[in-house]
């Protein structure tokens, strides 16, 4: 493991081209939270059109970072306009950053749609969307608004560099029961583009199939002080499917940690980027104690 306590653009730019093999990251999502008090800070910028251009120059470093048989995956969410160009309005409170926010009137109670504006720009950029999956957060945070409806969801993108790159098929329950017994290798069905594999099955009577794209990850408590940290069992989702086992994991906005401690479990390397010392701490703290049980850290600050 590797940790860097530093600005994630610049630290990327350190890097070795085609040196990773993942990338698993959730940036800081715009204008919602405060984290500390840099003028780098990620989320801070004044229009969403500047928001967006940060991001890509930091993808730009990720891709380039990035085998060209590797996998990238990105939790993204969104925010809603306001009428003064200020605060956000929702679940996440107030944004502490005493800067206005430059929107026009039209935009007000408007949602960003700032994850379609970051996939589209991404695609522009020579990234290949292989998915868009929506995480179902069962027990989400309740928001005051009255006038539309609560949001239940956040978005996770599933990029790659290339056609060609590794995957591990997922599979989860199936509850579809069907004892009908079919004759598929006589019928005009089985030469249908696509169906080719399903010669010699009688029955739809299925006990695993491939994983959906909307994932039922409920969120947990937990005693650490970050505001933003995905759960575990979602993050381990990307990594089985995305990074062979020994291979490299990458999350440029480290946080908590969460991503690199699900890395080390899974039997992978992990090197995570963090801006601000209390946070790097706190993750530095948590890995080393995953570590103990799973293999040994090295800090690079």
């Amino acid at each position: 493991m590797k940790l860097i306590h530093g600005d994630c653009l610049e630290e990327l730019k350190k890097f070795d081209g085609n040196s990773v093999d993942c990338v698993v990251t959730s940036p800081p999502y715009w204008a919602l939270r405060l984290y500390g008090d840099s003028e780098k800070e990620l989320g801070q910028e004044k229009t969403v059109q500047e928001y967006i251009s940060n991001l890509i120059n930091i993808f730009n470093e990720v891709k380039r970072v990035l085998k060209d048989g590797g996998t990238c995956w990105v939790n993204l969410g969104d925010t809603y306009g306001t009428q003064s160009g200020g605060l956000r309005e929702g679940k996440f409170g107030k944004n502490t950053n005493a800067q206005k926010l430059t929107q026009p009137k039209s935009v007000h109670k408007c949602l960003c749609q700032i994850p379609s504006r970051f996939a589209i720009a991404m695609t522009d950029n020579g990234w290949i969307l292989r998915n868009e999956i929506i995480w179902y957060k069962r027990s989400c945070m309740p928001e005051s608004v009255k006038d539309r409806f609560t949001v239940d969801y956040e978005k996770i993108f599933f990029f790659v560099k290339s056609k060609k790159y590794y995957f591990e098929q997922q599979f989860e329950d199936t509850k579809t029961i069907d004892n009908y017994v079919r004759d598929r290798d006589n019928t005009k069905l089985n030469n249908t583009p696509g169906r080719s594999r399903m010669g010699g099955l009688k029955t739809n009577h299925y006990t695993k199939r491939n994983m959906r794209c909307v994932w039922d990850v409920t969120t947990k408590p937990s005693p650490i002080k970050h505001y933003a940290m995905y759960p575990q069992t979602l993050v381990e989702r990307m990594i089985k499917s995305g990074c062979p086992e020994k291979g490299i994991v990458l999350d440029p906005f480290m946080g908590a940690g969460n991503t690199l401690i699900c890395a080390k479990k899974l039997i992978r390397d992990g090197i995570g980027i963090e801006l601000y010392g209390n946070y790097f701490e706190m993750a530095e703290k948590r890995i080393r104690e995953t570590s103990t049980l799973f293999g040994g850290i090295n800090d690079y600050r």
